[in-house]
C-alpha cells in the first residue's frame, strides 16, 4: 500500500483525488487548514489532520503526525493546497502578494524539503505539484495567481534536474478550468484584499462581480471546464508510472495555450489573452 500525504483536501480536486485514491488502496493521509473539515474528512473515513501552509509549525505537526503512522517513511507527496489572488497588478499590496506566495509557494516549498530529507534516506518518492495553466501564460487580473505558480514551475523544474538520478520523481500538472470552490475562494480573496472603489479598474471589477454574481459558480454553460477527475487521472499516472512524466496538461485551454506560447510571437499571444480576458468580463 503506497503511502501520499496531500493538502488542501477540504473541497475540489484535493478531496475528490484523496477520496479515489483512498478507494484505490493508497494509504491517504489527506489535510486541510480548517478543523472543521479536517473533522469532516475523519468522518468520512479517511485519515485527515491540520495543515496550514502559512505555518511551518502546522507543516511540522502534519508531517510528524504522518510519519507517526508510517514507520517514519513516504511514499508520495501531491502538493495541491492554493488559492487564487484576484486583482490588478497595480492593485496588489505588498502584504496581499506576500500572502498568495506564503501559501501557493513558499509554503509548499518548505513542505517538500522536508518531504525529501525522508524519500532521500529511503531512496524513492513521487512529488506532484498541481500548477495550471496559469503557469505556462497569463492573463489579466490575475497577476498575483500567475506570479506564484510561474515561480513554483520554476522551482519544480529546477528540483527535477537535481534529482536526476536519485530515484525520487516530480511532476506538474497544469490544468485549466475545474470545477471546484476555487473561484468563489477567489472571489472572497478579491473582497477581502483589492480597495476596488478606489482603482482605476473599477468599472471592469464590477462587470466581472455581476458576472460572478450571475452565475453562482455554475459552471454547467462553460465546454472547456473538466470535472477534477481529469487531474486524478493524471495524478494516477504520476504516482503509477515507471516513467511519471514531467509535465501533464489537462484540459483543453492548457492545451491550446501551451502550444501558442511555442509557436507564436511574445505580441500575437498577449493579443489573443487579451481578447479572451475581455471575452470573459462581458459574459
Amino acid at each position: 500500500m503506497h503511502s501520499i500525504l496531500i493538502t488542501g483536501c477540504s473541497s475540489g480536486i484535493g478531496y475528490y483525488c484523496a477520496k479515489e485514491l483512498h478507494d484505490a488502496g493508497f494509504k491517504v493521509f489527506a489535510t486541510a487548514r480548517k478543523q472543521e473539515d479536517v473533522e469532516r474528512l475523519t468522518v468520512e473515513g479517511l485519515r485527515s489532520a491540520q495543515l496550514d501552509l502559512n505555518d511551518s509549525n502546522s507543516i511540522d505537526e502534519a508531517l510528524e503526525w504522518v510519519l507517526s503512522q508510517t514507520d517514519g517513511k513516504l511514499d508520495a507527496l501531491f502538493n495541491n493546497g492554493a488559492y487564487g489572488q484576484p486583482g490588478a497588478v497595480e492593485d496588489l499590496s505588498r502584504d496581499t502578494l506576500r500572502k498568495q506566495f506564503e501559501t501557493n509557494l513558499f509554503g509548499t516549498h518548505e513542505l517538500t524539503c522536508k518531504v525529501l530529507k525522508i524519500m532521500r534516506k529511503q531512496n524513492h518518492g513521487r512529488i506532484i505539484q498541481n500548477s495550471s495553466v496559469l503557469g505556462i501564460i497569463t492573463m489579466q487580473y490575475r497577476g498575483a495567481y500567475n506570479a506564484s505558480k510561474f515561480a513554483l514551475e520554476g522551482l519544480t523544474d529546477t528540483l527535477r534536474q537535481e534529482l536526476d538520478g536519485s530515484n525520487i520523481h516530480i511532476s506538474l500538472i497544469e490544468p485549466g478550468p475545474i470545477e471546484s470552490q476555487f473561484r468563489a475562494n477567489a472571489f472572497s480573496a478579491f473582497k477581502k484584499n483589492i480597495d476596488r472603489e478606489n482603482s482605476f479598474h473599477r468599472d471592469t471589477y464590477n462587470a466581472v462581480e455581476a458576472r460572478l454574481a450571475k452565475t453562482n459558480n455554475d459552471y454547467s454553460k462553460d465546454p472547456f471546464t473538466l470535472g477534477p477527475e481529469a487531474v486524478y487521472k493524471a495524478l494516477y499516472h504520476a504516482l503509477t508510472s515507471l516513467k511519471p512524466r514531467p509535465r501533464y496538461y489537462v484540459t483543453t485551454p492548457t492545451w491550446l495555450f501551451g502550444i501558442l506560447k511555442r509557436l507564436l510571437p511574445t505580441c500575437t499571444l498577449d493579443w489573443i489573452l487579451n481578447k479572451v480576458s475581455k471575452s470573459e468580463t462581458k459574459q
